[in-house]
């Protein structure tokens, strides 16, 4: 239709939870095909677990349990904690990182709708600083089939130094520590791919994909990822014009990392982030600043997850000095003027 009335179809929680599941399928898709099939295990029990733990604290508080569980919200909670987690994380770690996200992030604060912090984020963050070694523990690509992969999740030994490899944004840190390394000499490493991780540049493409359906099915806007995705290559872009020995390329940040996970899984995160149009695009600006500091100098390879819970407590105060003005309003200024 060109004029008005128009006429929408009535969105309902369900709808789009079941869209952004089906947005993901193309990333764990190329996870399961280039990274390890673990990643469907751990996808599995995060999702029976969020669904138990759903079903426990809603009987608890005394609320209808069948319409809550058929939202899926929980289950996309699930799926983003164990896309956050490395695939041949132990069983028990990925159901304590959804516990966290479903009992005490989301149900804590009043239940959907009512987290001011992103529940898998919480989770992650929670987990990386409880468990460090366990949560650096990525499968070099290729060298796990999945009977053994199933073994390490389910609680066989972990004698991983022959089997794991560091991710490219941990091993440029760890690198450039080197005396007189560079970007180019670290980027030679095994670690790396044509723009970054090596064989996580497909995880990456099928996010993306992913994440072009959430835009074209209207369940996401383009101002989170256009304002994360651009900040971040912006600042990447200055400093590595000025100092292309000590910092990386924007594309490398971009195919690098949780980066395009996040810029259309986790930060457009409905609840927790902002509101208005202007709020989204200071909101993923944010983020994307942060992101760059952490990986840039910080202690930590990747800083989406912290970068995230930071600009979560930011968000009223970006809603609330971002509103757009009322239709046939004037500003302060107009009204002076007359």
């Amino acid at each position: 239709m060109i004029h008005s009335p128009y006429v929408r179809k009535p969105v309902s929680v369900q709808r789009t939870m079941g869209l952004v599941l089906l947005a993901l399928l193309p990333g764990i898709a190329a996870y399961a095909w280039k990274i390890g099939t673990g990643i469907l295990v751990n996808l599995a029990l995060a999702t029976l677990a969020a669904l138990l733990a759903e079903a426990l604290v809603l009987w608890l508080r005394r609320r209808p349990v069948a319409i809550a569980l058929g939202d899926l919200s929980a289950v996309v909670t699930a799926w983003l904690v164990a896309l956050s987690l490395p695939s041949i994380a132990p069983w028990w770690l990925t159901i304590s990182a959804v516990l966290v996200a479903i009992v005490a992030v989301k149900h804590l604060y009043g239940g959907l709708g009512q987290n001011p912090f992103n529940p898998a984020m919480v989770a992650y963050c929670t987990m990386i600083v409880a468990f460090p070694a366990l949560m650096s523990q990525w499968p070099a690509p290729g060298q796990l089939d999945f009977a053994s992969q199933l073994d390490l999740i389910l609680g066989g030994a972990r004698d991983l130094d022959a089997i794991t490899g560091a991710t490219a944004l941990d091993a440029l840190r760890t690198g450039l520590r080197a005396d007189g390394a560079s970007v180019g000499s670290v980027m030679q490493g095994s670690a790396f791919g044509l723009m970054g991780g090596r064989e996580w540049e497909w995880v990456g493409l099928g996010y993306l994909v992913g994440g072009l359906f959430l835009l074209a099915t209207r369940i996401i806007t383009w101002h989170m990822p256009v304002g994360f995705l651009g900040t971040l290559a912006a600042i990447a872009g200055v400093f590595w014009l000025i100092e292309p020995a000590h910092f990386a390329s924007p594309l490398f940040h971009i195919a690098s990392g949780g980066a395009l996970l996040a810029a259309f899984f986790i930060v457009t995160d409905p609840v927790s982030g902002a509101t208005t149009p202007r709020g989204k695009l200071v909101f993923a600006a944010g983020i994307a600043l942060i992101v760059w500091l952490i990986r840039s100098f910080g202690a930590y390879p990747d800083g989406i997850a912290f970068a995230v819970l930071l600009m979560n407590m930011c968000v009223p105060l970006l809603d609330m000095k971002t509103q757009p003005r009322v239709f046939g309003h004037r500003d302060e200024a107009g009204e002076a003027g007359k």
